[in-house]
C-alpha cells in the first residue's frame, strides 16, 4: 500500500524533484510513476501527452520556475493585505480602548534589536535620570569591543548624570581590577562613581533610577530587554544590592581581599566550583579567567593543600575548612 504523500500542495519534495528530473531527461515517464508524486501534478511541472495518454511530458524549468515564484508573490501579496485590513479594522478599536484604560501608562518589557538601537536607548533612558546608574560588567571585552567614538559617547553620558548629581555603582569580576581600560574609565570621572568586585557576577545589567533595567536577551548582546515593569525592576534592584555589600571595593580606594591559611581568594572561589565537580573550562568561564590561569590556580592550590590527584584535592578543601563560612 503506498504511503500518502505527506506535504503542502505547493510544496516539491524529494521523490517529485527525482521524477521531475527523469521526466526532464527522457523526454517524458509514464502516468502511474506520477502516482509516487502527486505535487508533480499539483504544481503543474508534468503534463499528459495528448497523443500517448499513457505518458506525461514535463514543463520547462524556466516556465515552472517562474510560475511558482509567481504563486509565492501571490500568496504575500494576500497576506500584505490581510495585514492591511486587519490593522485598519483594530485602529479604531485602538483608540476605543486608550481612552478606558491606562494601557500606554502600562509596564512593559521591550525587545530591542541591534547594538546602535540598544545603546540608543540606554542613553535616553539616562539623559532623564536624576539619581543613579546601576551596573553590572561581567567581562571587559565589552568595553574593549567598542570603539573610541562609542567608549567616549558613553563616558559623557555617564558624566552628565554625575553632574546632575546622580550616582553611578559598578560591579566587576575580580579579574577586571588592574584592567587598563576599567581603570582608565574612573580616571576620568569626575563625581560619586565607586566599582567593586566579585569573583562571580551575573550577566550584563544596567539599571537606571530604579525605573529602567537593560538586560541582555541572546549570547552575542544584538538583542536586549527593556524592563520597565516595577516588580521586576525592584527585584533586580534588590539583587544588585546584595551583591554590591558582598563585593570588595575597588574604586575609589581599591581593597585587597585578605589570604587566609596560604590560600588567595582566588583560590578559594576556585575550590568552591572544584568541590561542585566543575571542568576547568566551566571555572575559567565562571571566574572570568583564560584556562591556562586558572590551571596555574588549581596547580597552586593543590601544592598549598598537600593534593596529589583531583579526586584527593576535593577531599582536602572539605577537610580544610577554608569554604566554611566563618573563613
Amino acid at each position: 500500500m503506498t504511503e500518502p504523500h505527506a506535504h503542502g500542495t505547493q510544496e516539491l519534495c524529494e521523490a517529485g524533484l527525482s521524477l521531475y528530473t527523469q521526466a526532464l531527461s527522457q523526454g517524458r515517464v509514464r502516468a502511474e510513476k506520477a502516482a509516487e508524486a502527486p505535487c508533480l501534478l499539483d504544481l503543474g511541472l508534468l503534463y499528459a501527452d495528448p497523443g500517448e495518454p499513457r505518458w506525461l511530458r514535463p514543463i520547462a524549468p524556466a516556465f515552472a520556475l517562474h510560475r511558482l515564484l509567481r504563486g509565492v508573490e501571490d500568496r504575500i501579496a494576500a497576506e500584505r493585505r490581510r495585514e492591511e485590513g486587519l490593522a485598519a479594522m483594530f485602529e479604531p478599536l485602538m483608540d476605543i480602548d486608550s481612552r478606558h484604560s491606562a494601557m500606554a501608562e502600562t509596564p512593559v518589557i521591550g525587545v530591542l534589536s541591534g547594538k546602535q538601537r540598544i545603546n540608543d536607548a540606554i542613553t535616553k533612558a539616562l539623559a532623564q535620570a536624576t539619581r543613579e546608574m546601576l551596573c553590572v560588567q561581567p567581562h571587559s571585552q565589552y568595553v574593549s569591543s567598542q570603539s573610541g567614538t562609542a567608549q567616549a559617547i558613553a563616558l559623557d553620558r555617564d558624566q552628565a548624570l554625575l553632574d546632575r548629581g546622580g550616582r553611578i555603582r559598578t560591579l566587576y569580576q575580580h579579574t577586571q581590577r588592574h584592567t587598563p581600560l576599567v581603570l582608565a574609565r574612573y580616571e576620568q570621572l569626575r563625581g560619586d562613581a565607586e566599582a567593586r568586585t566579585l569573583d562571580e557576577v551575573t550577566d550584563r545589567l544596567i539599571l537606571i533610577d530604579r525605573t529602567v533595567a537593560f538586560i541582555p536577551a541572546n549570547p552575542d548582546r544584538t538583542l536586549a530587554l527593556e524592563i520597565r515593569q516595577p516588580a521586576i525592576v525592584g527585584f533586580l534592584a534588590t539583587a544588585f544590592d546584595r551583591l554590591w555589600r558582598l563585593a570588595t571595593p575597588m574604586y575609589p580606594e581599591a581593597v585587597q581581599p585578605p589570604t587566609l591559611n596560604g590560600i588567595t581568594p582566588r583560590q578559594r572561589a576556585i575550590a568552591a566550583l572544584l568541590v561542585e565537580g566543575h571542568t576547568d573550562a566551566v571555572i575559567a568561564a565562571r571566574l572570568g579567567l583564560n584556562i591556562r590561569t586558572a590551571r596555574e590556580h588549581i596547580a597552586k592550590l593543590a601544592a598549598t593543600l598537600g593534593s596529589e590527584s583531583r579526586a584527593q584535592l576535593g577531599y582536602l578543601i572539605g577537610r580544610s575548612g577554608i569554604l566554611d563560612r566563618e573563613s
